[in-house]
């Protein structure tokens, strides 16, 4: 265990190094927030992938692989999808807007009551899926290393936010790249092979295993939809996401790299989904599936060998928790400190403050949250039951209007609020309720104002 510690601080050293270097490199507000847009492909690629795939994408599949088999790869397979269509056929025309964050369109084709709405809701949803990896990260820290668990959250959680608040985006980038290939190399080239050695084989797994657990449908056509509505859409609106498209160096690098960000989800799924199900012979009496992916490196590794795995996932739950965390701070210093500020934009020093201060606020609520696939579904609940109708009208509907884009807002948030209430955070109806009376709102106000405004334009 002593060994395995070594490993994991080392890594965690690296971070704030990086970090330190990351801080010498963002001398301004485009640098801290968007890494000067001048990533290049590999660059490009690593940060993309690295984003995506945090603490719900490794402890949550690993966890749906334990507990439905292969088609537990479903959500990072939504989230991949996502990439593939946001950097193949968005990421032009973003570019050529110039801007920081997504609510920015919002007040382009509407006004500027409409970005301030927006951003409201889209500084909860990086917020929480800040918090999801930090929870994830505490999870892995406390059962590997048996400490309490508000000891493991403040432990993994510090390091992130020291990182992302002195260097920003180019921090970011740096600790992505290194995180994209401790990862890749953790989970996929040892982790999972000594699983299966574990299991005795493909073969073994097969026979140990009902049939059901290798069909991509166990997880149930209704789940396997509902992640579509909630993933997929997400990544194409989310704020960490497009602010990761704004620091492309041109459009083929996002176009070529991000889709390859794409394909690597996928099979970053179906490698999770698989350990899940080594995870479910090797050990069939776990108490809690939350716990499947720390309990199996715990239980399938040698020391030494642990601590990288361990690096590995830490690395995967650091990069989604630190591109949360800025894209929360940048919706904070960009879209609603200068509404409150008179207009005056915000500084280097400033950026660097509200995302400390918003990391103190993601590692306080983690403290106070349990549940990793739940908070995520919270996340994402909020972000496309409220912003997604307003926000395709926007690019799509010539006669939507910004009472129309409000109400869908408020209608939508809100119903996907009172139906996680209702039926639990986990539950399909939220997002069913919720994008449904976002879109009806959303078309019924449009048009009753934009009638009104026909008719007063001609009184």
């Amino acid at each position: 265990m002593l060994l395995d510690i070594s490993v994991v601080l080392a890594y965690a050293l690296a971070m704030l190094l990086l970090g330190w270097y990351g801080m010498r490199r963002a001398r301004n507000q485009e640098e801290f927030l968007v890494a000067g847009r001048n990533l290049g492909p590999a660059c490009y690629l690593g940060t993309m992938a690295a984003t995506v795939l945090g603490g719900a994408a490794t402890v949550g599949t690993v966890r749906l692989g334990y507990v439905h088999g292969l088609s537990g790869f479903w959500l990072c397979a939504m989230l991949g999808g996502g990439i593939l269509v946001l950097n193949l056929f968005l990421a032009k025309p973003l570019l050529k807007l110039r801007i920081y964050t997504v609510t920015q369109v919002l007040e382009r084709r509407y006004t500027p009551l409409a970005r301030q709405a927006s951003a409201a809701i889209m500084f909860v949803y990086a917020l929480m899926l800040s918090v999801v990896s930090v929870l994830a990260m505490g999870t892995v820290i406390q059962v590997l290393f048996e400490l309490p668990f508000w000891s493991a959250i403040l432990l993994g959680g510090s390091v992130v936010v020291i990182y992302s608040s002195i260097g920003g985006m180019w921090s970011l980038t740096l600790t992505d790249i290194v995180q994209f290939v401790i990862k890749t190399a953790g989970l996929m080239f040892v982790l999972l092979p000594i699983c299966l050695t574990r299991v005795g084989g493909w073969d073994a797994l097969v026979a140990k295993l009902p049939a059901s657990a290798f069909a991509l449908t166990t997880l149930g056509y209704d789940t396997i939809f509902t992640y579509f509505l909630i993933y997929f859409f997400g990544i194409l609106i989310g704020q960490d996401i497009w602010q990761r498209v704004f620091t492309a160096r041109s459009e083929g690098v996002a176009r070529v790299a991000g889709s390859l960000a794409g394909v690597y989800c996928v099979i970053y799924g179906l490698v999770g989904a698989l350990i899940g199900m080594c995870a479910r012979v090797l050990l069939p009496d776990l108490a809690d599936a939350n716990n499947a992916f720390a309990a199996i490196v715990r239980s399938a590794l040698p020391d030494g060998i642990r601590g990288l795995v361990i690096a590995a996932a830490l690395a995967a739950m650091m990069s989604t928790a630190s591109a949360g965390l800025l894209a929360a701070s940048t919706t904070l210093t960009e879209d609603l400190l200068p509404r409150l500020r008179g207009g005056r934009a915000s500084t280097l020093g400033m950026a660097r403050l509200f995302t400390l201060l918003t990391g103190l606020a993601v590692l306080a609520i983690a403290l106070l949250v349990n549940d990793v696939i739940g908070a995520l579904t919270l996340a994402y609940n909020l972000l496309v039951g409220g912003i997604l109708v307003p926000l395709l009208g926007a690019i799509l509907w010539p006669r939507a209007t910004t009472a129309g884009a409000l109400a869908s807002m408020l209608l939508g948030s809100g119903a996907a609020i009172v139906f996680m209430l209702k039926d639990g955070l986990e539950a399909n109806t939220p997002i069913y309720f919720s994008l449904g009376l976002s879109l009806v709102s959303f078309v019924v106000v449009s048009l009753l104002t934009a009638r009104s405004q026909v008719a007063a334009r001609a009184a």
